[in-house]
């Protein structure tokens, strides 16, 4: 069975947690005789097996501005309306191509059918699928009813109709249990739970020459402390516990936090800047020498990896109120580090059951969270148990074979077996 696969989205690019795992979902269709193409606004994919369109990002001017307009108390206009179904159409022109130039069996929509941040776009998919009765997997990573930001609005039918679409040629597939169970509640669409996954079969390697000087990169000193934040510099990230669990250590401590705001403002960031000075810690923010991969600042300084970070990370801290699933939670696991969590609804549901050893926290740092920070930094074979403990533990429920199992499980059921169909006739022949 080759089949070739199409992936869409806005983008297939940097380290968002959609790019991330759409690329593992492609290593392994790969690795198993499926052909894996690209279609977005932004990608970092092979040239030869990607088409670039511009107005599939959600930071397109055109798509922006529309987004802007639906998605405010102004109420939508007959010329919004008029404007959403003209980019529709210029949208689906375009997957009508990938389609054709790239022969695709199966499209897999990645959150493009799940969060509308590109309307057009969820309008052209759901009508190309409709119309063509295209096999689909849609992979789904945050609803837009989980955000508040999408709740008030002029474009109810669309989101009904579209995010998602309701088709009987579409396989829908959430990353946590949460989603799956209001999936279900919502629009009475039945979903596969396919959790983000890491290659804990391959354990990392040594960090290199080129990593190697990165606590001087970050200007911590050798009796200080590292402890990592690995996400944006977000509200729901909670980065406030961060800085209060470094303050109450007691201890010589840099907190790096390793990447910028992105598109949702850098309020939240001044108020951290703030928080870390009035509880007189050392709060560092570079986004500016961490990227997405290695390289150079034009005043000539190295740009590392998040992965060149992590083996240099005394802890990690995930104080997050919020998330679709946790990649930092999987990245910290798999580079065998200790890591504090805020008991968020996922991790609660999803995480937490499968017995991970950590320094857990209910929304607020505790002196209880506190001690156990302390116990893991000086117990050195405590710390030791804890992280391949963790480590076995990401092996068994969150590894590429688990993905692969789940995964050609869904592709089987849309194409059947050809394997197991010897004496069947042939569907094709006359």
């Amino acid at each position: 069975m080759s089949k070739r696969v199409g992936f869409v989205s806005f983008r297939f690019a940097g380290t968002d947690g959609v790019s991330l795992e759409a690329l593992k979902w492609a290593d392994v269709l790969e690795a198993n005789g499926f052909p894996c193409y690209f279609l977005g606004g932004e990608l970092d994919t092979p040239p030869e097996r990607s088409m670039p369109v511009e107005e599939f990002h959600f930071q397109h001017p055109t798509v922006r501005r529309l987004y802007n307009a639906c998605f405010s108390d102004a109420g939508r206009s007959r010329e919004i309306t008029n404007e959403l179904h003209a980019q529709r159409d210029h949208i689906k022109d375009a997957l009508e191509e990938f389609v054709r130039r790239f022969e695709i069996d199966l499209l897999i929509p990645q959150n493009a059918v799940t969060i509308p941040l590109n309307l057009p776009l969820g309008m052209a998919l759901t009508e190309f699928i409709a119309e063509t009765g295209i096999n689909t997997i849609a992979h789904h990573h945050d609803f837009f009813w989980e955000r508040k930001r999408f709740l008030r609005n002029s474009v109810w039918d669309i989101l009904n109709g579209c995010y998602p679409p309701h088709l009987p040629s579409v396989t829908h597939v959430v990353i946590n249990s949460s989603a799956q169970n209001q999936l279900a509640l919502r629009t009475g669409i039945a979903a596969t739970l396919i959790p983000n996954v890491m290659g804990f079969e391959n354990p990392p390697e040594p960090p290199d020459e080129y990593a190697s000087d990165i606590r001087a990169a970050l200007g911590i000193e050798d009796d200080e402390l590292l402890i990592l934040q690995p996400t944006r510099v977000v509200q729901r990230k909670g980065i406030e516990h961060a800085i209060e669990l470094v303050a109450r250590l007691g201890r010589k401590a840099t907190l790096v936090i390793s990447h910028a705001s992105g598109d949702e403002g850098y309020e939240y960031q001044q108020r951290v800047r703030e928080y870390a000075g009035l509880l007189g810690i050392s709060a560092v923010f570079v986004d500016d020498i961490i990227a997405d991969t290695r390289g150079t600042t034009a005043d000539g300084r190295k740009v590392y990896s998040l992965q060149d970070v992590y083996p240099f990370a005394d802890l990690v801290t995930y104080p997050s109120l919020f998330e679709g699933f946790g990649n930092a939670f999987l990245e910290t696991i798999y580079f065998r580090k200790p890591i504090l969590v805020n008991n968020y609804s996922i991790y609660s549901y999803d995480i937490k059951p499968k017995g991970f050893r950590v320094i857990e926290m209910d929304n607020f740092i505790s002196d209880d969270t506190v001690a156990a920070a302390r116990r893991v930094l000086d117990d050195e074979e405590y710390r030791h148990r804890m992280v391949e403990y963790n480590y076995a533990l990401g092996c068994r429920y969150f590894s590429y074979h688990i993905l692969e199992n789940k995964l050609l499980y869904l592709v089987k059921a849309v194409y059947g077996r050809e394997e197991d169909s010897a004496g069947c006739p042939d569907p094709e022949a006359p």
